[in-house]
């Protein structure tokens, strides 16, 4: 399959898809910084996996669009569920511990209008709490929980650290186009509850032909790093992509998404076929068929 690009409306609004498990106060942060901090108006849908906490009835007295399971049913059930209620042309992915910092939508779609065309998987930049040695990332602590956050320091200090465009976008928040998310289904529900299924959505839309996968350095959200992962009994998600694609996840990263380096242009070139990358491009299909 091999997808043919087409123009973007100048002004398309987003449908903003947030799973959330019994994560309320985050999540009450999460929707309104949307609500507050986005120059436009989009829609916020919802899945409420459980939800006794609160957070479903609290979901239903703000009259907020949502689905709903009776216990968690992981990332791309989730994901897919709400996405089928989007009215808009871009899909967003956001976390529901993430807080949107001013004018985080409009840096989005400023790219989405210079990239010219709807083949893109788009992600903002995060700041984080704490150092983790990811490239892509700010790290400036500004709380690690709803009772601990610094919002007036953040809103003070935010600007001050934007990056550089990088390479490699495919975590949250992650935008794109509705008419990509459907021709390649959404998340594979056989990663699920979700480990790695980030990296499958994007070897898929690579496969489709898209080649602009790009953070975006000034659209800037505070990730709270607060994990429901550890309350889960996980998939073995490296295993399955490798079975899946022939390749290690951690190959796809380096050499065909770039990770972390600098957007020196929109699109990504294919990976220069090196003697180091043959020989770690034939490593890695051994893995695969032994896997």
């Amino acid at each position: 399959m091999n997808l043919s690009p087409q123009p973007v409306p100048l002004l398309s609004l987003f449908s903003i898809v947030i799973p959330s498990w019994n994560n309320l106060a985050l999540l009450k942060l999460c929707v309104e910084s949307v609500k507050t901090n986005s120059v436009f108006e989009h829609q916020i849908i919802i899945h409420v996996n459980d939800g006794s906490d609160g957070t479903l009835e609290w979901v239903r007295s703000q009259g907020i669009a949502h689905t709903h399971s009776a216990v968690n049913i992981g990332i791309c059930l989730t994901v897919n569920q709400a996405a089928a209620l989007a009215q808009h042309d871009l899909i967003l992915y956001l976390n529901d511990d993430m807080y949107c910092c001013p004018q985080w939508d409009s840096k989005l779609l400023d790219k989405v209008q210079q990239i010219g065309h709807d083949a893109f998987v788009l992600s903002g930049t995060m700041i984080e709490p704490v150092e983790s040695g990811n490239p892509c990332v700010s790290v400036c602590d500004f709380g690690r929980d709803a009772d601990t956050f610094q919002e007036d320091e953040l809103l003070k200090k935010y600007q001050t650290l934007a990056k550089a465009d990088w390479y490699g976008a495919t975590w949250p928040p992650t935008l794109v186009h509705r008419r990509w998310w459907h021709a390649v289904g959404g998340y594979s529900t056989e990663f699920s509850p979700g480990m790695s299924s980030d990296n499958d959505f994007s070897m898929k839309m690579w496969t489709a032909g898209c080649r602009v996968f790009l953070g975006v350095g000034d659209s800037l959200v505070y990730h709270f790093m607060c994990k429901s992962t550890g309350r889960i009994v996980k998939n073995n998600g490296r295993k399955q992509f490798m079975r899946k694609w022939g390749m290690t996840s951690s190959l796809f990263d380096r050499y065909y998404l770039r990770r972390g380096q600098a957007a020196l242009q929109m699109a990504l070139p294919e990976p220069e076929e090196t003697a180091e990358f043959l020989r770690k491009r034939r490593l890695s299909k051994l893995k695969a068929w032994l896997a």
